[in-house]
């Protein structure tokens, strides 16, 4: 107990400390953690540390895929479910059956093989293509998709797997059968995903304590998971519809107090669950090498180079040819949706990143077959896997951001910032007249005493004053940068103050916690919006 406890130390104090490095040199923090995790894995003496496959499918990936979910917009997701159903869906059938046939021939493995490797590097990663993607100032739409994709496209995936699976054990493989299953568990995960919404929210909302509704938000994606899962579904359509359930309708069920409290838990255990799963991907090289000394050198080169050449290649044909050929065999289609620009194709085309999902399937292979023997090529596709990985998160990740810059996009993504913010501070003028109106009828009220009102007055002009002036278009600073630091300066020396009334006397701990407090607020409120304000 107390040497695995020190390895968890070790652990957050390795990802700490990378994340750290990483904030300070501007590099993308899931490729720091590989690289981290890749380099300590080799230092002579350190334990190894090995990924347990069940740990992965069933505790860590249930709540990654709800918080991302969550965050998700239903009218967006909505709107984009095309696109976003043709690269779930469409790529990852194409890229299995393309991974598989290029195995077969460059390699002569069976072609059940071919389709188990297929199915398990087909999704690409949800967590790295955003965080990277995210930092480029990509048009919205952009992120919309590949966030879309990224939430359903391991459904998918790990149902392929699966049927593979079965093909290697058994012989036999029915297109049929296997299609009519994978319809009957989407359409079962999407209703049961649905209901544990529906009940989280009832129940959050029936609660009415903070810390009970985020224990119960913390539960929701383990039982929209493990039962679908458990029952020989994926789990993975059921957290994502339970994740927009209660993104759509949540707001009006769930308190203030439970909304600020959430999104620092949920921002705490996403970023510790991301950033020690890439960590210890870094140290699945170690192991993978010591598994794979029995076969040539050449053979697991080529493996490596063929499925990373076919994943990326397979994914640029069917974005394009799902984006220009659809259009241009449907008329309707090409009437109800323009046709995107070549370079918001070509980005998309490009992020690829294959992450952790793919490496514990990898890792769940089974270690024989029904009859005793045992699983065919299981080291080869555990090493192909970690490769194609390494050499897309790595290569892609490094590549993308100049390919960004080079198209022009990130100017495009700015330009939707700014139309962004000028439409959330007309919104907020319009909040605060519907307040106005609301506050005239109180005013008319017998029982509202004249002190009450010029309460609410004052408060109705504080929020007023609040409201930004609108971003600037012609490349200045906008002027709530500015004003957020000088308001934190202000902040600063009101909290100095307070520790000296403390220090001399003056008021309690009790005050001074209450008053810290409000300062807190205050300064979260000016970050978040300096954070949202367009440069």
């Amino acid at each position: 107990m107390t040497h695995d406890f020190l390895l968890l130390l070790f652990l957050l104090t390795a990802m700490a400390a990378t994340a750290a490095v990483a904030r300070r040199f501007d590099l993308t923090p899931a490729i720091a953690f590989l690289v981290s995790g890749l380099a300590l894995a080799f230092i002579p003496g350190l334990p190894r540390f090995e990924l347990a496959p069940e740990v992965v499918l069933l505790i860590v990936l249930p709540p990654l895929i709800y918080s991302s979910g969550v965050a998700m917009s239903w009218r967006e997701f909505h709107a984009n479910l095309r696109p976003i159903a043709l690269l779930a869906i469409g790529c990852v059938v194409f890229t299995t059956f393309a991974v598989a046939a290029a195995v077969h021939w460059a390699l002569g493995a069976p072609w059940t093989i071919g389709f188990v490797l297929g199915a398990i590097v087909s999704p690409p990663d949800v967590v790295a293509p955003l965080a990277i993607a995210r930092r480029l100032h990509l048009p919205r739409r952009i992120l919309v998709i590949l966030e879309g994709e990224g939430l359903a496209n391991d459904a998918t995936a790990l149902i392929l797997y699966r049927f593979a699976v079965l093909a290697v054990s058994t012989g036999a493989f029915s297109l049929m059968k296997a299609s009519g299953y994978f319809v009957l568990i989407v359409a079962c995960e999407l209703f049961f995903g649905i209901a544990v919404g529906w009940l989280s929210l009832r129940l959050r909302h029936w609660a009415h304590d903070e810390r009970v509704e985020i224990a119960l938000s913390l539960l929701t994606p383990y039982l929209a998971y493990w039962v679908p899962e458990h029952l020989g579904g994926s789990g993975v359509i059921a957290t994502v519809a339970a994740g927009l359930y209660v993104s759509w309708n949540g707001p009006l069920l769930i308190s203030a107090a439970t909304r600020l409290q959430g999104v620092f838990f949920w921002d705490l255990v996403t970023w510790l669950i991301e950033g020690t799963l890439f960590l210890l991907m870094g140290f699945q090289m170690r192991i993978a090498m010591e598994k794979t000394k029995a076969v040539p050198l050449h053979n697991v080169v080529t493996a490596v180079a063929v499925t990373t050449v076919m994943v990326i290649a397979a994914r640029f044909v069917w974005v394009f040819a799902g984006t220009y050929l659809e259009r241009f065999l449907t008329p309707k289609l090409r009437a109800l949706d323009e046709l995107p620009d070549w370079r918001h194709v070509t980005v998309v085309g490009f992020t690829g990143i294959r992450g952790v999902v793919s490496l514990a399937v990898a890792l769940a292979v089974p270690l024989s077959l029904p009859n005793g023997e045992e699983f065919p090529y299981r080291d080869m596709i555990q090493f192909t896997t970690f490769g194609v990985v390494f050499f897309t998160l790595v290569g892609i990740g490094t590549i993308l951001p100049p390919l960004v810059r080079l198209l022009g996009l990130p100017h495009h993504g700015r330009s939707e910032e700014v139309h962004e913010r000028e439409m959330e501070i007309a919104a907020r003028r319009e909040i605060l007249q519907a307040a106005r109106h609301r506050l005239e009828s109180i005013g008319s009220r017998d029982d509202v005493s004249e002190s009450v009102m010029k309460f609410l007055e004052a408060r109705q002009e504080t929020r007023r004053r609040a409201i930004p002036d609108p971003p600037a278009r012609d490349g200045q600073p906008h002027a709530a940068t500015h004003g957020a630091r000088l308001v934190r300066e202000l902040i600063n020396e009101e909290r100095k103050f307070l520790h000296d009334l403390l220090r001399d006397g003056k008021i309690t701990d009790e005050t001074r916690r209450r008053i810290e407090r409000d300062l807190d607020l205050e300064e979260a409120v000016v970050n978040n919006r300096e954070k949202n304000t367009p440069l």
